[in-house]
């Protein structure tokens, strides 16, 4: 079981969280733990980075971060385990300010180094749980994640190498299931193959969650959340939204891939290579929250859920000269690539004459300045421009699949409020259509969906 940085908010949340595992645990179940950083610590590391390399003081950040956690600890009531506990925060903030000072004195925030100093949140959250684990009786081990899961070292997003890390996992973990331990790992971090900390992206921690349960063949992989599940759209935006009970994997690869924050793209991943469930579960609720299966019972609703990327912009690639010359679109995508671009949706006319695709707001310069590089020349590309303040609605759903007229249906409903479409693409697995439209009819467009499809 995974748990985010809501789930561990505060002295009684850390409390909470160790007694669901607890429990769990008195069902006959060996459990193993994951945990991201304490709300809002990650943030609080970034700012204390990014004022070392200004040479501002940060001792105010330490000592906000020491009173956070130590005021975490205080369901800790054993006197001993609580005065080791503040020892074991401490050495780990001292280790932080040598991080930290080394930004400083180099003049330098490298992502090795940014790496580096945002672990000390799941390094400090998973200590404190283990802890609070262990003063309700029960006997509990930190891990460091980096002891158990290896990537490249591609800082900031790593990738994991699957075997050797499951190999070094099942070593680490089984021993312990079997003298009835609950391991608490620290979630988001790795360590690259040549031995520097590294991490698995924003939201990182599920995945954690997802290949340390691969590793062990778990039974299920439980992500504790502060919401009761996924839902069929963000409920900020519908308030007609409700929980989905079961999907597919696909289903919530392509949710996750397209904006629902609820679960790190890649979590899914590793599950499916060993067919375990995951459940999206409330961390204060008994809510049994929505489960991600393999197969799913059959669905009478063609639509099952609505996500939304917003701060996004179209960049659109064109010129007469590059009908019929083969690579153009390779060339453009090697470029963006190689200047590491993620691109979320794609789509070219027939007449070749024109390629489209959507980035990041944050990336459109980037973009822009990497194909004018990679066609210095008018010779192929004659223009190169872009639509600032867009968003992609993805509309997913398995019972899309074979299902006659969804596209034009989902259109007609959009059409309805006088919503115009920007730029249309379908997956070739037909579990969803995304589409692009004004940041100014993002949010009306899914509740027209939602209307149409989900109510």
């Amino acid at each position: 079981m995974k748990y985010g940085g809501t789930s561990v908010e505060n002295a009684e949340k850390f409390l909470n969280s160790a007694k669901i595992a607890i429990e769990t645990y008195n069902k006959g179940n060996e459990v193993v733990v994951i945990v991201s950083a304490m709300s809002g610590v990650t943030d609080m590391l970034l700012d204390a980075a990014n004022k070392s390399l200004k040479g501002e003081n940060i001792s105010q950040i330490i000592n906000e971060l020491r009173s956070k956690h130590f005021e975490a600890c205080k369901n800790i009531i054993d006197k001993e385990l609580l005065s080791n506990t503040k020892k074991s925060i401490e050495n780990l903030l001292l280790d932080l300010e040598k991080s930290l000072m080394g930004v400083h004195y180099l003049g330098e925030l490298s992502l090795r180094s940014k790496d580096r100093i945002v672990s000390f949140g799941e390094r400090l959250s998973s200590l404190i749980l283990s802890k609070t684990i262990q003063s309700q009786g029960l006997s509990s081990e930190k891990i460091d994640a980096f002891s158990l899961i290896v990537t490249n070292n591609m800082f900031g997003e790593a990738s994991v190498f699957f075997d050797k890390s499951y190999t070094k996992i099942s070593d680490s973990i089984s021993p312990l299931l079997k003298k009835d331990t609950i391991p608490v790992i620290t979630g988001f971090i790795a360590k690259s193959i040549d031995g520097d900390i590294t991490t698995l992206g924003r939201g990182g921690s599920d995945y954690t969650a997802s290949i340390v349960g691969a590793g062990i063949d778990a039974d299920e992989i439980w992500i504790m959340t502060d919401v009761d599940g996924i839902m069929t759209t963000n409920p900020k935006i519908c308030s007609s939204a409700y929980t989905i009970p079961e999907m597919s994997y696909l289903e919530a690869m392509e949710l996750a891939y397209f904006g629902a924050k609820v679960l790190h793209p890649r979590t899914i991943e590793p599950a499916i290579s060993k067919n375990i469930p995951v459940r999206v579960k409330n961390s204060t609720s008994d809510s049994l929250g929505t489960l991600i299966l393999k197969n799913t019972k059959k669905n009478h609703k063609v639509v099952k859920a609505i996500s939304i990327i917003e701060n996004a912009s179209i960049i659109y690639v064109s010129g007469a000269g590059m009908i019929g010359v083969p690579g153009v679109a390779a060339n453009v995508f090697k470029a963006l690539g190689d200047n590491n671009i993620n691109v979320y949706m794609i789509s070219q006319g027939s007449s070749e004459a024109n390629i489209s695709f959507v980035v990041s707001e944050k990336d459109v310069e980037k973009s822009e300045n990497a194909l004018r590089k990679a066609f210095p020349t008018k010779d192929l590309v004659r223009d190169i421009s872009h639509i600032k303040g867009v968003n992609i609605i993805s509309v997913v759903g398995k019972g899309m699949q074979g299902a006659v007229g969804t596209a034009a249906g989902l259109f007609s409903a959009i059409a309805k409020d006088n919503i115009n479409i920007l730029m249309i693409s379908q997956g070739s697995s037909e579990v969803s259509i995304s589409f692009v439209v004004s940041k100014e009819d993002g949010h009306r467009a899914i509740r027209a969906i939602h209307k149409a499809y989900l109510e």
